[in-house]
């Protein structure tokens, strides 16, 4: 699963390729390593229509009965408790330059996939939500209402799969693919949910905690 990604290109060609109408994200500095429960820039439609880019923490609270882990990833979109918030309304584009996954190796390799050495602009397929209670540091809990998002995984590519056999996040590249996920009716959208062809993603760096190349 992915649970590190990172953000070098800026805020303009995240508004260009999403067609952002709306930033509120401030100054938004360069992110070389997101982590699950971390802010970081997600773009979504507003309650008035208008497409925006927001902060939002990683990670979902879990289903009931399940363990109390963030759900940074999901791949059951069959699941009840996960198709309601595969409506449009809660369809969102978490943009990104590069994603890392670890080899099952002593000591874990981390192995970080770009779609060029260059690090252009992509977007995972995500959901997002509203949620009230603690987030953060156990020593430092933020408490109130927090939105929310996850990323959307599917089936490792097999130039993912030696690296992580399971999953990988599901890639959007196209100004198309990510008006399909925003708007599309909620079977037309998961057909995005593919793995991206080998030839589209190449190894950029190994060993890194970040990776900070633009």
């Amino acid at each position: 699963m992915c649970n590190l990604y990172s953000l070098t290109k800026g805020q303009a060609a995240i508004v260009a390729l999403a067609r952002v109408m709306r930033d509120r994200t401030g100054n938004m500095p360069p992110l070389p390593g997101i982590f699950p429960d971390m802010s970081a820039p997600v773009v979504r439609t507003g309650e008035d229509g208008t497409r925006e880019m927001l902060m939002m923490r990683w990670g979902f609270p879990p289903p009931p009965n399940m363990r109390a882990e963030l759900v940074t990833n999901v791949r059951s979109t069959k699941n009840g408790f996960w198709r309601k918030w595969l409506n449009a309304e809660n369809r969102c584009l978490v943009p990104a330059t590069s994603f890392a996954e670890w080899t099952d190796t002593r000591p874990k390799t981390t192995h970080w996939f770009a779609l060029s050495e260059e690090r252009p602009l992509f977007f995972f397929a995500g959901i997002w939500r509203s949620w009230t209670g603690p987030r953060g540091p156990k020593k430092n809990p933020v408490e109130g209402q927090h939105l929310l998002y996850s990323i959307l995984t599917t089936q490792a590519n097999d130039l993912v799969r030696p690296i992580h056999a399971q999953a990988m996040p599901v890639i959007l590249t196209t100004p198309e693919e990510c008006e399909t996920w925003m708007n599309a009716p909620m079977d037309e959208a998961l057909t995005l949910q593919r793995p991206l062809a080998n030839d589209a993603l190449k190894i950029v760096a190994t060993g890194e905690k970040e990776d900070k190349a633009a």
